[in-house]
């Protein structure tokens, strides 16, 4: 087909790396498996920089379904080398098995260190991936671990609100807290297609060269 360019996203993790062995044309992870999803780390990171100029020094919460996170894998590796200090939250049953591996804080309680964030980046429970249910009710899990308006008055005033969507409104980040004055959800949609049009423009300038 003479291809230049493919952006592949599938539920098998290291197929792009695979696809990327087998045809001679760039290939743009969008997604593979529990593995990662590089573009959204790339948006998210560009969004902390544009509303606090650096994410050195940052202390950044990742809260939720981290087990079955692609995102949460790829924003660790981002954040973390561009100098913030990352900190997993949610209960141990959405954790990875091999998170002691990782460059990052666990904690299990959200109301022991949201006073301490400058960003919180709120991730959806993905039922799809599960064979069970890691946890009692949703009820539950939103009141442990669910984003609401009454827990955001023990953070900072100026923290982040991030979410890579869609979002499960009521279960992990109530409505306003979505829509209030510290979410940057929609700007990190706007970022996402400015970032994709970086990726596709620099991957594009490679394929000319091949």
């Amino acid at each position: 087909m003479g291809i230049d360019i493919v952006v592949i996203r599938h539920n098998a993790g290291g197929a792009p790396k695979l696809l990327s062995r087998s045809i001679n044309a760039c290939v743009v992870n969008a997604g593979d498996g529990y593995c990662e999803h590089p573009t959204q780390a790339l948006l998210d990171t560009y969004t902390i920089r544009e509303k606090k100029g650096s994410l050195e020094g940052l202390k950044i919460a990742i809260v939720g379904d981290i087990a079955h996170s692609r995102v949460a894998r790829s924003d660790i590796y981002a954040m973390t080398k561009l100098g913030a200090k990352v900190i997993l939250v949610g209960p141990p049953t959405l954790m990875p098995a091999q998170v002691s591996q990782l460059p990052v804080q666990v904690s299990y309680s959200l109301d022991s260190i949201i006073g301490e964030l400058d960003v919180i980046n709120m991730l959806r429970i993905q039922f799809e991936r599960m064979g069970s249910n890691p946890f009692p009710s949703i009820k539950e899990y939103s009141h442990y671990f669910g984003l609401t308006s009454e827990r955001m008055k023990k953070a900072k005033k100026d923290i982040l609100v991030m979410h890579p969507g869609p979002i499960n409104r009521g279960v992990e980040i109530e409505s306003e807290v979505a829509d209030g004055p510290n979410s940057v959800i929609l700007e990190q949609v706007t970022n996402g297609l400015a970032v994709r049009m970086a990726v596709l423009f620099l991957v594009s300038q490679a394929a000319m060269t091949k």
